[in-house]
Formats: structure tokens, C-alpha cells, sequence
């Protein structure tokens, strides 16, 4: 799949603000996942996300922050694979980062460049560099 920018959801906003300027603890997660949906999950997570046919969220890692420009960047550092879907999956509109591999909340969401319907034995894959989270 091509290149997604990516955004903050409502969950992640609070609780960075609160962690920031309020001094309530956050614990980040020890991992995040990346998830497929058919519509977009918008800031406060409703969307819906891909099920059935093989599918599972997958580990995204992703590199240091980079600053430029008063802007922060991070990007994955590794390609990441889903497998290969059993049955079709409908057609794959957004993604999200979230911070378990099943349930929890989501971080981060984006569209796609180019929707693809997923089909039987279909693979979705990001090559690195490909999910960029840019914060001004």
C-alpha cells in the first residue's frame, strides 16, 4: 500500500494534554498495532475495522522522532505484513495505530491513498517508511 499520513484520535490527545500539562500518569503501551478498516475511524474511533479471513492487527515499529521545522516526525522502521486473507475482507478505506492487539484504544488514523478491496488470498503489506506520523 502506498504512503499514510497519520493523526491524532481523541483518546490520544486527551491523554498526551493530560500527561503534558495536568500530571496525570500515562503508561504507553508496550507495543502498537496497525489496523485495517473499511471506513474511517475518525478522531473518536467508530470506524469500522476489517474481520474474518485470517485477519489480525500486526506490530508496527516505528524510528526515533526526527524535529524539522518545529515539526516531529516518526516513521516505521520495518515493512509490516499482514496475512494472507482467507476470504475477502471488503475494501480497505483507512488504518489506524492502536495499542493492543485486540480491543483497546486507538492512537493514531489515517486514509489510505488508494483504497484497495482485499480479496482471497490477497497480502497486505507497508514497506518502511510508508506510515509517517508528522506532529507540529
Amino acid at each position: 500500500m502506498a504512503e499514510v499520513l497519520l493523526s491524532k484520535s481523541i483518546y490520544w490527545k486527551k491523554a498526551s494534554i493530560n500527561a503534558a500539562l495536568r500530571g496525570i500518569s500515562f503508561t504507553a503501551p508496550p507495543k502498537v498495532y496497525i489496523a485495517l478498516y473499511t471506513s474511517n475511524p475518525t478522531d473518536a474511533d467508530t470506524g469500522q475495522e476489517v474481520t474474518g479471513g485470517g485477519y489480525s492487527r500486526q506490530q508496527v515499529i516505528f524510528g526515533e522522532p526526527v524535529v524539522t521545522d518545529r515539526r516531529a516526525g516518526v516513521q516505521n522502521t520495518a515493512d509490516v505484513s499482514f496475512p494472507i486473507a482467507t476470504a475477502d475482507q471488503g475494501m480497505v478505506t483507512h488504518i489506524g495505530i492502536r495499542d493492543a492487539p485486540t480491543g483497546g484504544n486507538l492512537l493514531y488514523h489515517g486514509a489510505v491513498k488508494t483504497p484497495r478491496t482485499v480479496l482471497i488470498n490477497d497480502l497486505i503489506r507497508f514497506l518502511v517508511g510508508q506510515l509517517k506520523i508528522d506532529e507540529g
